[in-house]
């Protein structure tokens, strides 16, 4: 039986694992021992992390349809909420992009429905990575951490254009009900400020409520409603990590968080290895900066991969150890960037293999986690990145890998991770698992630095 101080205070299933991090960085700076594991831990697992207040499941639901989700997330959200935290979090990404067929968030909130029951708090708007939700409107800067201008997520440069699941509504409402035929409504930051919102809040008749989060005022308070609603039930909440720093703000402010310095930065690394499956414009910038800077830049034959998948990966294995033996850092890329040519050719080869070009994150992610696996235990380097939300999220269940925990900042929303493993290789490595728009055009400098 857990102590009081050792309770937990919040779990979490993230649809990707890049934003499984940006979840587990969110607590880790509030001071809260948080731990990462690839599917729900058992009692046994939790026991090797004593201390641990936050505990998460990454998972890959972002890129999967609704069918999966009917047979994979009931069993994740009960495992979740046996755990007997306060709060349960469903964590998208904060671009919020999704679709009916693919990464149905409205289909996600229904099944944490029937585990937990409703209203739903949605919490998008995250200030640290310059995400905005005002009346219920979602608004983006063009790169987590960047200095660009802030874009209507539906004319935003990347996600309005995004291959899969482009965003062409930015009213979180009306994007919802293409999802789900639940009753949706906003909660605005006015209604948000009343006296008497804790109890407006819980007689809304919508089972979905959009609250708006766009500076630190409205992330406290949104921070103080979901710890009102919890100490009532174990509630169900959707959304950003804007949950995470929502709830530990307000939890630190109430003084039920004791203060604590912040992660120190995690120091130089003498080589560093990293794996793109990203074909964003902050991607290319990122890959284009790595090779203007010394480091090698091999172009896998994703075509290949898909034909022929153990040839292809051995030649990128090989390809990036003798790379890695001549330069600081090896990149592995699945696409220079939007408009690479092989994005084309990876679909036709998809189709001729009897695929869909959705099921390119599958094929491509895991064949990148194998050879990101192999060149790490070949090399012995101690340092790597995973670039790519869909992508990632496949290739890091074939790494071999049990849990991450956060070992020191990096880039807002995308930590330095420490692997836990049995592979003595890999155990105690250090990983990035960032998503497509995280980071400037130096972030593998950043990487190969340490801060």
């Amino acid at each position: 039986m857990l102590t009081r101080a050792e309770e937990l205070l919040l779990t979490f299933y993230g649809d990707d694992v890049t934003g499984s991090t940006d979840a587990l960085e969110a607590a880790a700076l509030a001071g809260v021992r948080s731990v990462l594991f690839l599917s729900p831990p058992s009692p046994e697992q939790l026991r090797r992390y004593p201390g641990v207040r936050v505990v998460g499941v990454a998972g890959d639901s972002r890129s999967r349809s609704p069918q999966w989700m009917d047979a994979n997330l009931p069993q994740v959200f009960q495992a979740l909420k046996a755990l007997g935290a306060p709060l349960c979090h469903y964590k998208t990404c904060s671009t919020f992009d999704s679709s009916p067929a693919v990464g149905n968030i409205g289909r996600a909130i229904e099944i944490g429905i029937a585990c937990f029951g409703s209203p739903v708090p949605v919490i998008v708007g995250v200030t640290r990575h310059r995400r905005f939700v005002v009346f219920s409107n979602l608004f983006a800067a063009a790169s987590v951490a960047g200095t660009e201008d802030v874009y209507r997520i539906d004319r935003h440069p990347t996600m309005s254009r995004h291959p899969v699941t482009p965003m062409d509504e930015a009213d979180l409402r009306l994007h919802l009900a293409r999802q789900t035929t639940r009753r949706i409504a906003g909660f605005d930051f006015a209604q948000m400020s009343a006296a008497d919102a804790p109890a407006s809040l819980a007689a809304q008749a919508a089972e979905i409520l959009i609250l708006d989060t766009f500076d630190s005022a409205t992330t406290l308070r949104t921070g103080a409603l979901l710890a009102q609603l919890a100490a009532e039930r174990q509630i169900f909440a959707a959304g950003s990590s804007g949950v995470e720093y929502a709830f530990f703000d307000h939890l630190k402010a109430e003084g039920k968080l004791s203060a604590t310095a912040s992660p120190a930065p995690g120091g130089p690394a003498s080589k560093i290895v990293a794996v793109y499956g990203s074909c964003s414009p902050v991607s290319e910038h990122q890959i284009a900066w790595a090779e203007n800077n010394g480091m090698a830049v091999i172009a896998a034959d994703t075509a290949a991969m898909v034909a022929n998948g153990a040839a292809a990966e051995a030649a990128c294995v090989t390809g990036m150890a003798e790379a890695l033996s001549r330069s600081s850092g090896v990149v592995l890329c699945t696409a220079r960037g939007p408009n690479d040519p092989r994005i084309t050719q990876t679909r036709a080869a998809l189709e001729r293999a009897g695929y869909g070009p959705n099921d390119s994150s599958r094929f491509l992610g895991e064949g990148l986690g194998r050879v990101l696996r192999q060149v790490l235990a070949r090399t012995g380097t101690r340092r790597a990145a995973l670039a790519g939300g869909d992508s990632s999220s496949h290739a890091l269940p074939q790494m071999g890998i049990e849990a991450l925990e956060m070992a020191a900042p990096l880039v807002p929303g995308a930590p330095l991770c420490r692997v836990y493993a049995e592979d003595r290789r890999l155990d105690g490595t250090e990983i990035v698992l960032k998503g497509g728009q995280a980071g400037e055009a130096d972030f593998l400098g950043r990487l190969i630095a340490g801060y």
